[in-house]
């Protein structure tokens, strides 16, 4: 398996694998994080949109909506995207119309991968499981960062992956020094991966704003056994 890391949407068009692959978008603080979650509370569909804009006709056609933008949930907006409150919800069978500062728009960037995938350390193993089954296949890990730039916590998660496909016998090949980098940071890392990305700046914005919670819960793995793919339009649960 040849695997590229892209640190950032804006870095995705010069990205080097380009035929037949895999991609998985990442945003740990917080929209795939709360995606899982999501998930997990029983939504049935989420939408990822690009612009609060569309938000209206999803609502008129029935959808729940969920918006932020800078960290905060968006006036009008039924959610925002706190994972941990989602996990307070109760959402079995409703679908989400979703638009995040910067996790919808990875999703949607990669939306023409042959398979597109959504990563946390919430579903890291299985995720780990969906990729090991087609460890024939290149792989893109796409991380968010912060409007443009790279951010820790992404790139600490893509290292954790990689060592998730390696511990379990995939060949592993990298394309570029982005996933190299984003290895050894995990080792960096692995032993207490909050504590390491506590120095981070969108962990320093969100303590601004009173999101420990979902900080701490964000580096917890396995807590959403479940993994996301895009299809039509829309993120479904994974056959």
């Amino acid at each position: 398996m040849k695997i590229e890391v892209v640190l950032s949407p804006a870095l995705y068009d010069g990205r080097q694998l380009r035929a037949h692959h895999i991609s998985v978008a990442v945003d740990i603080l917080r929209a795939t994080s709360a995606v899982c979650a999501a998930f997990s509370s029983g939504v049935s569909e989420i939408v990822p949109l690009d612009s609060l804009d569309d938000l209206p006709r999803y609502r008129d056609l029935g959808y729940t909506l969920a918006a932020e933008r800078g960290g905060e949930k968006m006036p009008g907006a039924v959610c925002g995207n706190s994972p941990t409150e989602y996990l307070g919800m109760s959402l079995a069978g409703q679908r989400l119309a979703y638009s995040t500062t910067n996790g919808t728009v990875s999703i949607l960037r990669a939306s023409t991968s042959d398979l597109l995938l959504v990563g946390a350390f919430a579903n890291i193993s299985s995720l780990s499981a969906a990729l090991i089954a087609r460890a024939d296949e290149d792989l893109v890990i796409l991380c968010s960062g912060w409007q443009g730039d790279p951010s820790i916590e992404d790139t600490v998660f893509a290292g954790a992956l990689i060592h998730k496909l390696q511990a379990s016998g995939v060949d592993v090949s990298f394309v570029n020094d982005a996933a190299m980098m984003a290895s050894d940071l995990w080792l960096e890392a692995a032993s207490d991966p909050y504590r390491y990305c506590s120095k981070a700046t969108h962990v320093e914005r969100l303590m601004r704003l009173g999101c420990e919670r979902d900080i701490r819960w964000a580096f917890l793995a396995d807590t959403c056994p479940l993994v996301p793919c895009y299809r039509d339009g829309r993120l479904v649960l994974i056959n």
